[in-house]
């Protein structure tokens, strides 16, 4: 059975600062992906990440700001947001991604399993 569960959202005021964590089990870590989800933008893409030494993938919205990074050892990845905007607004997700590849990386129907989601709400 694979689970992926995340912790880390909450809400903050513009500037702030969170992260979020995904434990994963029942599955050997490959390419793990963060999406998020508003009622105008549907699910898209924020960032991915295969191993440790390797570039992450992010979104052009949250390049410099987020930073994914994961700790095999713990089955767990990261995702740090920084300077955050009141557009970062959503529901974030989790995933396990067929591939982590600039054509796959954050697209929602390449994602294998989705975790359960956790709200992030960032105020003006």
């Amino acid at each position: 059975q694979v689970q992926l569960v995340e912790s880390g959202g909450g809400s903050v005021q513009s500037g702030g600062s969170l992260r979020l964590s995904c434990v994963a089990s029942g599955y050997n870590m490959a390419c793990m992906g963060w999406f998020r989800q508003t009622p105008g933008t549907g699910r898209e893409g924020v960032a991915a990440i295969y191993t440790d030494h390797g570039s992450p993938f992010y979104a052009d919205s949250v390049e410099g700001r987020f930073t994914a990074s994961r700790d095999n050892a713990k089955n767990t990845v990261y995702l740090q947001m920084n300077s955050l905007k009141p557009e970062d607004t959503a529901m974030y997700y989790c995933a396990i991604v067929r591939r982590c590849s600039d054509e796959t990386w954050g697209r929602p129907d390449q994602v294998l399993y989705w975790g359960q989601g956790t709200q992030v709400t960032v105020s003006s």
